[in-house]
């Protein structure tokens, strides 16, 4: 069947720096962009930006999405104006045919094994092996689809680990991945924390879906309370990692199990150093460029 343009997409690109980044997209979204998305323009990846930085490359690309029947040449003239320039060189225009865009983002993943018997598995697939320790979760807007390395390096350790019968933590959950892994593996309870109430929320429903909402609570860090836990997994970064030693030392029982991930390789001693005195080191797994800490604590 012949797309016809007017079941086409607008789409307008810009490569930008990233000082001009937030002018241009308030500029598009005025001249009536659906959308405005920000993408990396170059391979200049961003691993861990300073407290309040807004995440931005070098160059970044910044998409507008308009209506089928939007006019470019309007579009570009109404944000000439906004931002009170000449002309905007470098402006890429493309037409997109109408799809569900959700689906098409589905299509990229696929069920995914992690060590023997644990599968994450999107909507629209059956499990490979029905009898395994199937998690049922699809990409969403909070973090944690296990397609990561830092998510793949902990779900490994959860399938080699099951916490059976113990309390847990998951710090910094995510869409509840680990949370739900832990549960599904064994664990009496699991206490979900993220600063994201998005994340809480996704967390929530992602362990109604797999049956474990009972197990499961999900909490801001300011809400944790005294809670005490025998496993603890934190996935986030290297610096709230170290600055959460305390914090987590505190949360842990004697001979409670401590793993950390989100961390660079290159971190590695930063992060180590700020556990010493409270854990004893037991163990490391490397991933691409991160890794995987595991300490006991003392």
């Amino acid at each position: 069947m012949t797309t016809r343009p007017s079941d086409q997409w607008l789409q307008l690109g810009f490569d930008i720096s990233a000082d001009e980044t937030d002018a241009l997209a308030e500029a598009l979204e005025s001249a009536g962009a659906l959308s405005v998305t920000l993408q990396d323009s170059g391979d200049d990846p961003i691993y861990e930006p300073k407290p309040g930085a807004s995440v931005l490359w070098p160059t970044t690309h910044v998409v507008g999405l308009f209506a089928p029947d939007a006019d470019p040449q309007r579009i570009l003239k109404a944000v000439q104006v906004t931002l009170g320039l000449d002309d905007i060189p470098g402006c890429r225009i493309r037409r997109l045919a109408d799809r569900v865009w959700e689906r098409v983002w589905m299509d990229h993943f696929r069920p995914l094994r992690f060590g023997d018997r644990l599968w994450i598995v999107p909507s629209g697939y059956d499990p490979p092996q029905p009898d395994a320790v199937n998690l049922f979760l699809d990409p969403g807007l909070a973090f944690g689809t296990g397609t990561h390395a830092t998510t793949a390096l902990c779900l490994e350790w959860l399938e080699r680990h099951p916490p059976i019968g113990e309390d847990v933590i998951d710090y910094g959950c995510g869409s509840g991945i680990l949370a739900i892994a832990a549960a599904r593996l064994g664990a009496r309870h699991v206490r979900a924390v993220d600063i994201d109430e998005q994340a809480l929320r996704a967390t929530c429903d992602n362990a109604a879906r797999n049956d474990v909402a009972e197990r499961i609570t999900a909490a801001l860090p300011e809400r944790l309370g005294d809670a005490s836990a025998d496993c603890l997994i934190a996935n986030i970064l290297a610096r709230p990692l170290v600055e959460l030693a305390p914090r987590f030392a505190a949360l842990l029982r004697r001979g409670g199990r401590l793993v950390l991930s989100g961390i660079l390789t290159t971190q590695r001693d930063e992060v180590l150093a700020a556990y010493q005195g409270r854990f004893r080191f037991h163990g490391e797994a490397r991933r691409d460029d991160w890794l995987r800490l595991e300490l006991i604590c003392t």
